[in-house]
């Protein structure tokens, strides 16, 4: 009988990718940029960093693997980490955003594309790695098209101090040889335009046989109005009709996820006896990542798995069992425009680039079979490619970041493709009105270099630096840490106890708004020493809760270091409220005749977003986080202040204060 080893063993010989080992790592050491395409269920993300690390570039340095998802990052790593029979942390680890499962030891490092750019901050030579891959580089994250950029330079700067010449000193040139070595860099995806990625990084193509098993297309005969009862009952035709192997739908977002899992769950009770039963398993990037892992565990015996994904399931991972995938054909975008200053969060239709990555689900482990809730002709009208999030997105955090990294013309950088000038131009009058950037010329300020080293938006990131002078640290921290949990809300309200779940939501809400509100949930959180049963009687998201506690204690680490110590200001919740003011100055709106509110930077007609707690209190003035288009124009998470503040802690931006009137700007 086969051990465990020897089972992996033989799953990884018969990965597509196998029998290309010896070419692969040929042209790797060949060549210093190398591009390599293959296709969903060949094995490049698993396989490639282990045969780098049997020709010994695991010895030079870390082989690092970026990946655009934090849930990516943790399952492949704690498959490679099984593979090559090592614990996780050890030899093979990960590092995302609040978690770090790696260590001195550890020589295969997956990370998401936004901590190996924080790394580069700190070591912009990279100095600790011999090999970065860059895996789903087809999606062109904001983070992952900068890293193209940055690698470049990286890569360039690594071969000039590896070619030292004897005339600095032949010792000299040993010593350099010895420490640094050149940077290998490998272009990864499953779809992408190999000759622009050849031509951008002067890399040879290479290309891996496609996916395992063969995939059936079927298409619907005509286009659906409604595709959340089109995946219901595709899903339920499944589960009759069709041989044992788990499905998985793409929708948009939580609430199609929520609305499908409630009619699924529906349908279940009214199984007759013979028939199997099914288990229902959401997956969307709200969710914590022990949430998400649910979805990875086996399914009991005689039952079909069904999971519920976004966008977030199409790359990379791989939940086993998978059979069967429906596509609805639409995504969840986010935009950013520059003029007004709104992000916007549409459903629009996928590109076909990812209706590829999504029907390759269905052949990774068998053959398969994926339905198009569309129509092949509406197939075949989709864009090839999804627009680079580097063109739609705020850039405030990466011009920050850019300027952390030495990059001073962010103008002219070597862009893969250039994101508008008129959203660069907003970015630098954002971090210039938020004291990150000199007046003078444009550089990196002192204060600027501690606002970068926060894995916060520059706007927390001033907060949390001012906190000092408004002696209230720890209460900032911990609604900032509820504010970075990535969960949709801390509040749960399920559809059968609505009303229970409302009374429970008054015990913590404040008419200061919903930043002292998260602070009241915060602090009744550790007052109950954590108590998952408080949660459960209060609606809470008690993961969301332990997640909070975790990025506080992070985020903590990262103030001490900058000196910003330890400070509460106690019942005095006004130097909360003043404190976030210097940071989200240019958001505030105030409310007009029909109870809509006006921004007074932009003169934009927005309403309070019904989550939250002011919404329908009549405040006359407010600030906000954010403003989010999806139906109309939402105020998010916002707070109460007194206009008064604006003058006094943002003098640079208003010169008069008028209660109920705009405020004249300079």
């Amino acid at each position: 009988m086969s051990t465990p080893r020897e089972v992996l063993m033989q799953q990884r010989r018969q990965l597509p990718i196998f029998s290309a080992q010896k070419q692969l790592v040929h042209e790797i050491l060949t060549n210093d940029s190398t591009v390599i395409v293959g296709e969903t269920g060949s094995g490049k993300t698993t396989q490639l960093p282990q045969f780098l690390r049997a020709a010994g570039l695991c010895r030079q340095g870390i082989v690092g693997i970026t990946q655009p998802r934090r849930v990516a990052a943790m399952t492949i790593s704690e498959r490679v980490a099984e593979e090559v029979g090592v614990p996780l942390g050890g030899e093979v680890g990960y590092t995302i955003r609040f978690d770090d499962k790696s260590s001195e030891k550890t020589r295969i490092k997956y990370l998401t594309d936004g901590m190996l750019l924080r790394e580069a901050m700190i070591d912009p030579l990279l100095e600790r790695y011999s090999t970065i891959i860059l895996d789903e580089a087809h999606e062109r994250t904001i983070n992952t098209d900068m890293l193209f950029g940055v690698l470049k330079s990286v890569q360039k700067n690594r071969a000039a101090q590896a070619d030292v010449t004897s005339t600095e000193g032949e010792e000299r040139a040993k010593k350099s040889r010895r420490r640094l070595g050149k940077l290998k860099l490998i272009i990864m995806s499953a779809t992408l335009d190999a000759d622009a990625f050849s031509r951008y990084f002067d890399a040879k193509v290479i290309y891996v046989e496609g996916r395992q098993f063969p995939v059936d297309v079927y298409y619907s005969a005509e286009p659906q109005q409604d595709w959340l009862d089109a995946a219901l009952v595709t899903a339920l035709q499944i589960h009759v009709e069709e041989p044992p192997g788990d499905i998985l739908i793409f929708l948009t977002g939580r609430e199609d996820i929520e609305s499908l899992e409630e009619l699924l769950l529906e349908k279940r009770k009214k199984f007759t006896p013979e028939m199997n039963d099914i288990e229902v398993c959401p997956i969307y990037a709200g969710l914590s990542p022990e949430e998400q892992l649910k979805a990875f565990a086996p399914c009991p015996p005689q039952c079909r798995k069904i999971i519920l994904a976004t966008n977030i399931a199409e790359t990379s991972i791989t939940i086993n069992g998978i059979k069967y995938v429906i596509d609805t054909g639409m995504v969840k975008s986010r935009s950013f425009d520059s003029r007004a200053g709104v992000d916007s969060l549409k459903v629009v239709p996928v590109s076909k680039a990812a209706a590829r990555q999504r029907t390759g689900r269905a052949g990774r482990e068998s053959s398969g079979t994926c339905y198009r809730l569309y129509t092949e002709e509406d197939f075949y009208k989709l864009e090839d490619n999804t627009v680079p999030e580097i063109q739609r997105c705020n850039l405030s955090s990466v011009i920050l970041q850019m300027k952390a990294l030495g990059i001073e013309d962010v103008l002219n950088f070597d862009y893969m493709d250039k994101p508008p000038k008129l959203s660069i131009q907003r970015a630098l009058e954002e971090l210039l009105s938020l004291g990150a950037l000199s007046p003078a010329d444009g550089t990196l300020s002192t204060f600027g270099k501690k606002m970068a080293e926060l894995p916060v938006l520059p706007s927390f990131a001033k907060v949390l630096l001012a906190s000092k002078d408004f002696k209230c640290s720890e209460e900032v921290l911990s609604i900032i840490s509820m504010l970075s949990t990535e969960t949709d809300s801390v509040f749960v309200t399920p559809k059968s106890k609505k009303k229970e779940a409302l009374e429970a939501r008054k015990r913590f809400m404040s008419s200061d708004g919903d930043h002292i509100t998260l602070l009241n949930v915060y602090n009744n959180f550790i007052q109950s020493k954590h108590s998952k049963r408080w949660c459960i009687e209060n609606f809470l998201n008690f993961r969301a809760l332990q997640k909070a506690v975790d990025v506080r204690r992070q985020l903590k680490e990262y103030t001490n270091k900058l000196g910003v110590g330890s400070s509460s200001c106690g019942r005095d919740l006004d130097e909360v409220k003043r404190c976030f003011i210097t940071g989200f100055f240019t958001n505030i709106a105030l409310i007009q005749h029909d109870n809509s509110y006006k921004t007074i930077t932009e003169n934009k007609i927005c309403y309070i977003h019904p989550s939250s707690v002011l919404h329908g209190s009549k405040q006359p003035y407010v600030m906000y986080n954010e403003v989010v288009f999806t139906t109309k124009f939402y105020l998010r998470d916002c707070m109460t202040m007194e206009p008064a503040w604006l003058e006094e802690l943002a003098p640079h931006f208003y010169t008069k204060i008028k209660v109920l009137n705009k405020p004249t700007m300079s």
